[in-house]
């Protein structure tokens, strides 16, 4: 009861919540348009949202795990009471069946005794031989009336058990449906509060220590192989956060020509494990976040056997959440990180033959390209490095920058402004 509770009061609120905060009365919607949400009422609506939705999937898990207990105690020889019940009930119908089978066997050889009575039998013997077919007769009379009743407390005793068993289903699939409802109301409030950003916007979203973050990977990716990056997201604040999302990207350099063709880079998490590509949605978590704890993004980049390329790049951008009260905020630095492409044995451009393009370089050390060393760590080992914030205010990486400035060729001012155009989406999608 105390569950199913939990489970009324979480719908209700999923439900409620959202469409009394997102929704006008259609019939004050021309007179009083002041009573439309704001957008941290919505992301208020959002963050609540988010809490029932959590709370119903917390509660169907206690749920079905109190669920598969009962279906298995209920199981054959299980001891539920009622499976304790049933089995008594089925062995002792199974012995009336016994002996009912029994009893009429008795009567048929008594009624065979009395029929192969010789002419010449003696009213003793005829006597004798009637008392026994009564008392058979009595006998399978009576077996007949206990298996009848055997049988229907067995019956009653399986129907009780089973109505036990279609009752827990029906917990186990009440708690999956508050589950689903909690999920849609969130998804309701979040469609509205998208709406309501496209139409006015959005809002700017405050820098600040509240999330820290750092990246570790490899220093170096073999061509034909990739390596994976951890993104680490840690809450620094003293409030819960949510609706973590940033955006990243890689890319390969092979003097001061980026290589985005044969460069490419996925993302999963905990509650994301399939890897995908960084899409419009970024990479984002639709986990809470306690003060104290860490969430990391992991980012997989892949470099094709064709690159020219003998280093690359993966960056992360500014994080952005939605704290307790509804209110965005931004991390203060985003991730950065470098590493050195190398060859196979045996391909061409492997390390060690001179003159070949492929040869790799160390990116953390000056060379004849303008491409700068990171600001923040080269990148070598994995050893954490702290990514710059220029990301997502200014729209140009600390790596990049230099590139537009001190090139005037053609093909650099080209290759910049394809990473301007990442990165300024970079920090204004977050």
């Amino acid at each position: 009861m105390k569950i199913r509770r939990i489970l009324a009061t979480a719908v209700a609120a999923a439900v409620i919540t959202p469409v009394a905060v997102l929704s006008a009365a259609p019939a004050f919607a021309d007179v009083r348009q002041e009573s439309k949400p704001t957008i941290e009422e919505l992301r208020l609506a959002v963050t609540k949202a988010r809490g029932v939705y959590d709370a119903a999937v917390a509660a169907e898990a206690e749920v079905q795990k109190r669920v598969e207990a009962t279906l298995k105690s209920l199981g054959e020889g299980g001891d539920h009471p009622l499976a304790v019940a049933y089995a008594a009930a089925k062995k002792a119908a199974e012995a009336a069946a016994t002996a009912k089978t029994e009893a009429d066997a008795k009567l048929a050889k008594a009624q065979a005794d009395r029929a192969a009575l010789p002419e010449g039998a003696t009213p003793a013997q005829k006597e004798a031989a009637q008392k026994a077919v009564d008392e058979a007769q009595q006998a399978v009379e009576t077996a007949a009336a206990t298996k009848t009743t055997a049988d229907a407390t067995a019956r009653q005793a399986r129907e009780d058990m089973v109505d036990a068993q279609v009752a827990a289903a029906r917990e186990a699939s009440a708690a999956r449906a508050a589950t689903e409802e909690a999920r849609r109301a969130l998804d309701a409030a979040v469609v509205a509060l998208k709406n309501a950003e496209k139409e006015t916007g959005g809002q700017e979203c405050a820098r600040g220590d509240v999330l820290a973050v750092s990246m570790t990977g490899p220093k170096k990716i073999v061509a034909g192989d990739s390596g994976v990056f951890t993104y680490r997201v840690t809450n620094n604040g003293e409030g819960t956060v949510s609706a973590l999302r940033t955006d990243a990207m890689a890319f390969g350099w092979e003097r001061i020509e980026q290589d985005w063709r044969h460069v490419h880079l996925t993302w999963s998490s905990v509650d994301s494990p399939k890897w995908r590509p960084v899409g419009k949605e970024g990479v984002n978590s639709g986990s809470a976040l306690r003060p104290g704890e860490s969430f990391d993004f992991r980012l997989k980049v892949s470099v094709d056997t064709e690159t020219k390329a003998v280093s690359g790049e993966v960056e992360a951008g500014l994080v952005r959440f939605t704290a307790e009260d509804g209110s965005c905020g931004l991390s203060d630095e985003g991730g950065h990180m470098q590493f050195s492409i190398s060859r196979k044995p045996g391909e061409p451009g492997e390390p060690g033959e001179p003159g070949e393009p492929g040869k790799p370089t160390d990116p953390a050390q000056p060379t004849e390209s303008p491409k700068p060393s990171p600001t923040h760590g080269s990148g070598s080992g994995t050893t954490p490095q702290q990514g710059g914030g220029s990301l997502a205010t200014t729209g140009a990486g600390s790596s990049t920058l230099p590139i537009a400035l001190a090139g005037g060729a053609a093909v650099v001012l080209g290759a910049g402004a394809m990473v301007v155009v990442r990165r300024r989406r970079a920090g204004s999608d977050v």
